[in-house]
C-alpha cells in the first residue's frame, strides 16, 4: 500500500506501471515550478511539498510537529490527486484555475475541497499545473493559512 511508505523514492516505486510516468512528469513540473521556501517529503502518506519548521516553526496547526503543508501529489488506484491548500483557502486562486482548466484540458474537471482528480493520465494539463505552482510564495501561502486557519 502507497500510504504505507516512508521514503519518497519507496513510494514512487510502489505505484504501478501505467501511472509512474504520469506521476513522475507531474512531481517533475512541480519541483521547477515551485517557488523557493517549499521542500518535498513524504507527507500523510503522499509526496508532499510543505513549508518546513526552519522557515515556519510554529508547523501546522492540527499537528505542530509536522511542517506546514501546502501541496501533495498522490497515485490512487483510479487517478493521480493532486491537493492543493492554496486552492482550498484562497477563492480567487480557485476561480482562476477553475476558470483556465478548460483551456488546458478536454476532460471534465474533477475537483473537491483542495484535490484535483486525474482519471485521464493522458490528458493531464502539467503545463496549467505548473502555473497554478508558481502562483503563491512560501511566504503568500503562510499568510494565506494564517489568515484561513488559525484563530
Amino acid at each position: 500500500m502507497l500510504a504505507k511508505e516512508k521514503e519518497i523514492q519507496n513510494y514512487i516505486e510502489a505505484i504501478s506501471t501505467e501511472k509512474k510516468e504520469h506521476f513522475m512528469q507531474l512531481r517533475s513540473v512541480i519541483l521547477k515550478s515551485l517557488p523557493s521556501g517549499f521542500s518535498e517529503e513524504m507527507s500523510y502518506g503522499m509526496v508532499g511539498f510543505v513549508v518546513p519548521h526552519s522557515i515556519y516553526p510554529s508547523g501546522y496547526h492540527c499537528n505542530p510537529k509536522l511542517p506546514l503543508p501546502f501541496m501533495s501529489i498522490a497515485a490512487q488506484k483510479n487517478s493521480i490527486n493532486l491537493y492543493h491548500m492554496g486552492i482550498y483557502a484562497n477563492p480567487s486562486l480557485q476561480e482562476w484555475f477553475q476558470n483556465e482548466y478548460p483551456k488546458h484540458c478536454k476532460a471534465k474537471l474533477d475537483m473537491g475541497k483542495s484535490c484535483i482528480r486525474f482519471k485521464k493520465l493522458d490528458q493531464i494539463p502539467y503545463l496549467l499545473i505548473g502555473e497554478l505552482c508558481s502562483k503563491m510564495s512560501a511566504s503568500e501561502w503562510i499568510s494565506t493559512y494564517e489568515k484561513a486557519y488559525k484563530n
